[in-house]
C-alpha cells in the first residue's frame, strides 16, 4: 500500500493504522524488521515463495535462477521454488504470474521474450500494468552460432550462402518472437538476404538440437551455448554487442561485420505482480540484491556469459518500457507475428 508523505511531525490527526505502516517503514529502513515483513496479522514470508520462470528446464533463465535461488531463499528465511511454465514463447508462464494474487507469494524471473510479446502476441495482460518491477538481474550479448560440422567459418559465409539459395538455410532460436528472433529479422532485413526460422519450445530443446547437428545455425544468449563454444561443438559467427565481448572472445560483433550500429543485448529480470504491498517489493529487492552482490553468485553468473546489473526497481521499469517501444517498432515493420 503506498504510504503519503506527511508535513510537521507526521504523527499528529494520523490513524493507528497508518502510525503502524510508518514504523515498518523506518524499521525496514534500519533492517530491524528484516527477514519477516510484518502484513495485518502474519509476516511476510511466512511460507514458500514460488518464481515462476516461463522455460523449459535448461534454458538460460532456468540456470540463473537457479544460481541464486538457494542463497534467496536462505536470507528470506523461506524456501524459493521454481515452477517452470513453459511454452508460447514464455507466455504461458508469464500470464500465470499476471493472474497470481498481488500478496508477495508469486514472482517471475522474465526473459527477454517478456518485452517483444507485447507486440507480437495478442495477450490478456500488459506487462507494464500486471507487474512491479523489482530488479534488471542482468545482460548479456545474443550469439549466432554454427554446428562445427557446417562449412560456415563467418557470418559472411552465412549470408554469401543465403543470398546464393534464399530461404534454405535453417536457424533456430528458443521461440517465435522472441528477442534472438527479432534481432536475426533485423539482420536479413539490412543485410538483404534470407534464412528460414525455426522456432523451438525453450533454449532447453533448441540448444540439444544445435550441438546434436538437427540445425545448421542457432541464435542464442551466451548462457547455454558457452560450454558447448568452448568445447569446439558450436563455432561463434557474431555477436549483438556494439563491440567485442569477454564472454565469446575473439569473436567480433555484427555491428563490426557491416552492420553499423546493430545492438540487441539480451536481459532478465525479476518481477513481481502489480498490487503487491511496497514493503514487500522492498524487502524482496534488498534480498535480490544481496545475493547479487554476493562474489560466489555474481562469479557463477557471469561465467555463464551473463553480466550481473541488479538495478533499481525504478531502473527496471524504464529499461523494460524501453524495450517494448523499441523492438515493438522493429516488429511492426516486419510484419512478425505468433505465426512467423
Amino acid at each position: 500500500m503506498p504510504i503519503g508523505n506527511v508535513s510537521g511531525d507526521g504523527i499528529r490527526g494520523e490513524s493507528k493504522p497508518m502510525l503502524q505502516r510508518r514504523h515498518l517503514l523506518a524499521l525496514t529502513a534500519t533492517g530491524l524488521a528484516a527477514p519477516g515483513i510484518v502484513m495485518g496479522q502474519g509476516a511476510w514470508p511466512d511460507r514458500p515463495i514460488r518464481l515462476i520462470v516461463p522455460w523449459p528446464p535448461g534454458g538460460s533463465t532456468d540456470t540463473i535462477a537457479r544460481i541464486f535461488q538457494a542463497r534467496l531463499s536462505e536470507v528470506l528465511g523461506r524456501a524459493v521454488v521454481i515452477d517452470n511454465r513453459g511454452g508460447a514463447s514464455g507466455a504461458i508462464g508469464a500470464q500465470e504470474a499476471a493472474r497470481s494474487a498481488p500478496d508477495g507469494y508469486t514472482w517471475m524471473l522474465a526473459y527477454d521474450n517478456e518485452a517483444t510479446n507485447q507486440t507480437v502476441m495478442r495477450l490478456p495482460y500488459r506487462a507494464l500494468e500486471a507487474f512491479a518491477p523489482v530488479s534488471l538481474v542482468a545482460t548479456g550479448p545474443l550469439a549466432m552460432v554454427a554446428h562445427y560440422s557446417t562449412p560456415y567459418r563467418s557470418f559472411q559465409d552465412v549470408i554469401d550462402a543465403a543470398k546464393r539459395a534464399p530461404d534454405t538455410i535453417p536457424y533456430a532460436t528458443s521461440g517465435v518472437g522472441g528477442l534472438a528472433h527479432v534481432s536475426t529479422t533485423l539482420l536479413q532485413q539490412q543485410g538483404g538476404f534470407g534464412l528460414v526460422h525455426v522456432p523451438y519450445r525453450g533454449g532447453g530443446p533448441a540448444v540439444s538440437d544445435a550441438v546434436g547437428g538437427q540445425v545448421p545455425l542457432f541464435m542464442s544468449n551466451v548462457v547455454i551455448i558457452s560450454q558447448h563454444i568452448r568445447a569446439g561443438t558450436l563455432r561463434p559467427l557474431g555477436v549483438t554487442t556494439l563491440e567485442e565481448t569477454r564472454h565469446v572472445p575473439g569473436t567480433k560483433s555484427f555491428a563490426q561485420q557491416g552492420f553499423p550500429a546493430f545492438a540487441a543485448p539480451t536481459w532478465w529480470a525479476f518481477l513481481g505482480r502489480a498490487g503487491t504491498p511496497a514493503p514487500i517489493v522492498e524487502r524482496m529487492h534488498a534480498a535480490l540484491t544481496q545475493v547479487l552482490a554476493e562474489p560466489e553468485v555474481r562469479s557463477r553468473i557471469e561465467e555463464q556469459g551473463a553480466d550481473v546489473v541488479a538495478s533499481t526497481p525504478e531502473a527496471c521499469g524504464t529499461f523494460l518500457a524501453a524495450e517494448i517501444e523499441r523492438w515493438g517498432q522493429v516488429i511492426r515493420s516486419a510484419n512478425i507475428t505468433a505465426a512467423s
